[in-house]
């Protein structure tokens, strides 16, 4: 554990411990409180997760990471917990246990969730670990790397603090880079576009590091005759790790970027670009911090892609992408965001061999890299060995080529394919899209 997190830990106080309980109360909800006691101890969790598959030791368990939990429900919420502590298994929050707790919602589990649905009682694990982790938050335990990106999503407008000037300069750059590309010196990627049809929305580390990712996605568009546009201002940036620290109106002012941006631009339909966690933030976590519907609907591009094949708006060949290609299943994308067919009807036509991993869809492994694993540092030696399973499941489909449809996994795949040798290229779904395309002439791409 980092210095500066263990001195928060030595700093706590009787009020900051009681403000946490008070916390970790206030967020679960009597239904789940009733799992607390509910666990068999079959140990099929233990088999479920990719952090005790990849190191077999008890602190990897689900089921002992919840005991931390439990206990300190027992003490505090409960009769006998007060009165037969010893009885009921028991223990006080206090500085050891919220040191037991950073360790195990932290650093041992990424809230893939795989658990919970191979659990014989159906404990919501991850809701269950997400109020340990905003109790911490309320100690001022979340892991400062962690809570700086969120900082710089409520700051900035988005995660990696690029300014305005810096997003504009990059995008105009990738619509050179776009009509060199197609030919077309009308293909656009506009910006602040009053009244289009879809706002399209996307992760800062295409900005930064991945601009043949958004290019891929804007070629799409550009084929498919799409009325689009991008946000300048807040709004663009489609993630928000404050589904990882679990602090409610934080998560809620960084969705609200994306709405009142909806409302300004006057645009139809949310369009989520290639990203597990940002799919699940808004389209099922943002009504419910906003405490409103959205009046639109929210899709990810990889069903906007479905309906264009569907639909005949774009053609593909898939000899264009002759390797084999397998599929990764981003765990907030496909187990808890219910996504899971439309990038397989995509990819079987735009490449000539998809070859599934086993298992698959929402039986698939984390890659490590989810729960804001990959913004904590502390944990990176973890979170690497965590990702065995999925470089072994890679490494078994002899496939060259990976489709990762969200950037944070991308980020961890890169790592894997390093420290396993993988020796795989890693794109996204649109890059294999775009490649694939049988191009219109650009007086057929005039919407």
């Amino acid at each position: 554990m980092s210095v500066e997190l263990e001195a928060q830990l030595e700093s706590l106080t009787e009020e900051s411990l009681a403000k946490g309980l008070e916390v970790f109360r206030h967020h679960l909800k009597d239904a789940e409180a009733g799992f607390l006691n509910a666990c068999v101890r079959c140990g099929l969790c233990a088999d479920s997760c990719h952090y005790h598959r990849a190191e077999p030791t008890l602190e990897n368990v689900p089921g002992r990471k919840l005991d931390h939990i439990t206990a300190v429900f027992k003490a505090h919420f409960t009769t006998m917990g007060r009165l037969a502590p010893g009885l009921v298994g028991a223990k006080r929050l206090d500085r050891d246990m919220a040191r037991a707790w950073v360790d195990a919602v932290f650093g041992r589990c990424s809230l893939c969730g795989r658990c919970s649905i191979n659990c014989t009682i159906g404990i919501p694990m991850p809701t269950l670990f997400r109020a340990a982790r905003r109790a911490l938050g309320a100690m001022g335990l979340v892991p400062e790397d962690l809570q700086a990106t969120v900082d710089n999503s409520l700051r900035h407008g988005n995660n990696m603090a690029i300014e305005r000037e810096e997003w504009v300069e990059t995008v105009e750059w990738i619509e050179e880079e776009l009509q060199a590309e197609t030919g077309d010196p009308l293909a656009r990627i506009p910006l602040d576009k009053q009244g289009a049809r879809c706002l399209f929305t996307v992760n800062p580390r295409e900005a930064k590091f991945f601009p043949l990712s958004l290019q891929a996605s804007a070629k799409v568009f550009w084929a498919a005759g799409e009325d689009w546009t991008l946000a300048s201002d807040a709004g663009w940036d489609l993630t928000n790790y404050a589904l990882f620290t679990c602090e409610d109106d934080q998560a809620a002012a960084i969705v609200k970027n994306l709405t009142d941006a909806m409302t300004r631009l006057g645009c139809e339909v949310l369009v989520i670009g290639e990203c597990g966690h940002g799919y699940q933030s808004a389209r099922w976590m943002g009504p419910e911090w906003l405490k409103r519907a959205f009046p639109f609907p929210v899709v990810s591009i990889l069903e906007l892609m479905d309906q264009y094949l569907d639909a005949g708006r774009i053609e593909v060949d898939p000899t264009k992408n002759p390797h084999p290609v397998t599929l990764h299943d981003p765990c907030n994308l496909v187990r808890h965001g219910g996504i899971s067919e439309p990038q397989r009807r995509v990819l079987r036509r735009a490449v000539a061999n998809l070859v599934e991993m086993a298992p698959h869809g929402v039986e698939n492994y984390c890659c490590g890299g989810g729960g804001g694993q990959l913004a904590m540092s502390r944990y990176r030696n973890r979170r690497l060995k965590a990702g065995r399973m999925k470089a072994e499941q890679i490494r078994a489909t002899g496939a060259k080529m990976v489709a990762a449809p969200c950037h944070n996994c991308i980020d961890q795949l890169g790592e894997l394919n390093k420290e396993y040798q993988l020796k795989v290229h890693i794109k996204t779904v649109a890059e294999l899209v775009a490649a694939a395309l049988v191009t219109p002439t650009p007086a057929e791409a005039q919407p």
